[in-house]
């Protein structure tokens, strides 16, 4: 059933807790196929190949009861959370925001596949396409996400934009390496204000050396990011507006899945 509600400010800060790992909220993350089809997403044999893989990997935001952002998890898991009547699709548009159900999520998918369709990611089936909602909620949990950012590689790499932080050119992931600013050999340790983005040119140049002792320079300041860099990036893309509503700009940062 589709609900229409108001515009609601979520609470600005969080206490420390997670989300609930497979086990807690009894969801096996492993075989969702079973709940896609339950859900009446379709089969994995029926389903597009392009349009499952791609469309079941997108991000999607999960608030607890009392909408707070706590998690990104993949669009896969959030419809099995859906299928298990787990959670419900948050919906915003214009300042306010709709609630719906797996079936009633259903229904609209038809109209944004016909009139919104480069708003959205979809996931097809030999009879229709669903639309991958960019929001859901937790009916049952209320409980707060931890307020603090992983320390790790890929963390690193996306508040860096993989671009090498003393020659400032981007490069993939898989020609980046972490460097030390305050070498090992020196004294320096695991920080986010000791760590940086480098390429292997830049790496090797610098050595076991500081910046100033190998008469390099580093583009910024290495800082622990406010919140989760990857959550930043998604922000700044279109399809991922509607997270803004319930993510505080000042310092929030929520766990991946």
């Amino acid at each position: 059933m589709r609900r229409n509600g108001e515009q609601r400010r979520p609470p600005a800060s969080v206490d420390a807790d997670t989300f609930p790992g497979t086990d807690a909220d009894g969801v096996a993350d492993a075989a969702p196929d079973a709940s896609l089809l339950a859900a009446g997403v379709g089969s994995a044999a029926a389903l597009s190949p392009h349009g499952f893989n791609e469309g079941l990997d997108a991000k999607v935001l999960v608030l607890n009861r009392l909408y707070v952002a706590v998690r990104v998890i993949s669009a896969r898991r959030a419809f099995t959370l859906l299928a298990r009547d787990i959670a419900e699709v948050i919906h915003v548009d214009k300042g306010t925001y709709q609630n719906y159900d797996i079936a009633s999520w259903f229904e609209a998918s038809a109209y944004k596949a016909a009139h919104e369709r480069d708003r959205h990611d979809f996931v097809r089936t030999v009879r229709f396409e669903v639309a991958v909602p960019r929001i859901i909620r937790l009916l049952g949990y209320d409980r707060f996400p931890e307020q603090h950012v992983k320390l790790n590689r890929r963390n690193l790499m996306a508040r860096d934009r993989n671009r090498c932080q003393y020659c400032g050119h981007v490069f993939p992931t898989s020609e980046l390496s972490l460097d030390h600013v305050l070498p090992r050999s020196q004294g320096g340790g695991d920080s986010w204000e000791n760590l940086v983005c480098a390429c292997v040119a830049c790496n090797a140049r610098k050595g076991g050396r500081t910046p100033v002792q190998a008469s390099m320079r580093l583009i910024r300041r290495p800082l622990r990011p406010k919140r989760h860099p990857l959550i930043t990036i998604r922000l700044g893309h279109a399809k991922y507006e509607s997270w803004k509503s319930f993510l505080d700009e000042a310092y929030w940062s929520v766990e991946l899945g």
